[in-house]
């Protein structure tokens, strides 16, 4: 018990401690190369080249796929993986009911390079923006996107890889981090909708900023960076936002800015949550990490797929 205490990653959600919760169905190949079958209905595995390396993710293509589709990327959090982020978060019932595409990437060792963070892709500097750009552009390759519909979210470490993405690629309309905080340099992102999610409670990646609670991984440092209201500032002034309003209904907050081209930033602060996905799966991992269960005072999943359907 205390070896695997001492191995919790700073910036993880305790569900992601569960390791490939289920397989995906129907077996993986390298998309775009010769004789690859057609990417299939339901859930598959796919394998990329990305920069020499050989990257996975895994797929769910909801029946009845209407030509030029939205995508949604989602982004697990530290320690876990693609498999564990789309069991733990209902994003394939989401995209059954809006008819939508979801990719969960699998990041190096459990963790993505968000800037100051995670893990060994940090460390190591791994290019997981090109990767990641470099997905969408396959899966495009193999069914057809719509790619002015093209959506980031993430929790934890997935999460300021979303913002990563927001402020470095140019492939993605909309980003959703939930329980994350910007990491990166941003000064020469284009505008696009972002919506932030966090719980006030957050002791992992502190809603007020600075360093949070974590165990530390091979000396990594905690994760500490700007507040979450801070963040969102910065997306205001590059969306070119008028003021935001705020409006309260039990324990969720909602600040709202509307932006130039008909872009929105938003902040959904969630009182008294911790570092979590609101509305997603319990973990019985959760008492060992500290971390409570799930806030059902929103359903993030929902809340975020009805934003990228308004996003500019």
């Amino acid at each position: 018990m205390r070896s695997l205490r001492s191995r919790v990653f700073g910036a993880c959600l305790a569900s992601m401690l569960v390791v490939a919760l289920g397989g995906c169905a129907g077996g993986g190949h390298a998309l775009g190369t010769p004789g690859a079958q057609p990417i299939p209905v339901g859930r598959s595995t796919q394998t990329i080249d990305a920069g020499g390396v050989g990257r996975t993710f895994h797929l769910y293509r909801p029946q009845g796929l209407p030509d030029a589709a939205p995508l949604v990327v989602m982004l697990h959090g530290g320690f876990g993986n693609g498999a564990q982020a789309e069991r733990f978060y209902h994003w394939d019932a989401e995209a059954d009911r809006g008819h939508f595409l979801v990719a969960y990437p699998d990041g190096l060792h459990r963790a993505w390079n968000a800037g100051t963070c995670c893990g060994q892709p940090q460390r190591e500097n791994v290019d997981d923006v090109g990767f990641l750009t470099a997905m969408v552009a396959a899966i495009a390759h193999e069914v057809p996107i719509d790619r002015a519909r093209v959506y980031a979210t993430g929790m934890s470490n997935g999460a300021m890889m979303a913002l990563r993405l927001a402020c470095q690629s140019d492939a993605f309309t909309a980003v959703a981090p939930v329980a994350g905080t910007l990491l990166t340099d941003c000064s020469r992102a284009r505008p696009a909708s972002v919506l932030q999610i966090h719980g006030t409670a957050d002791d992992r990646v502190p809603y007020n900023g600075g360093p949070g609670k974590a165990f530390a991984i091979n000396g990594n440092p905690r994760v500490d960076g700007p507040s979450v209201e801070s963040v969102n500032a910065t997306w205001r002034a590059i969306d070119a936002c008028g003021p935001p309003t705020s409006a309260t209904t039990a324990s969720v907050t909602t600040l709202r800015a509307g932006c130039a081209d008909g872009r929105t930033v938003e902040l959904i602060a969630v009182a008294g949550a911790g570092h979590q996905w609101p509305g997603g799966e319990p973990s019985p991992l959760t008492e060992l990490a500290g971390i409570p269960g799930p806030s059902t005072a929103l359903d993030a999943t929902d809340t975020i797929w009805q934003f990228f359907t308004r996003a500019h």
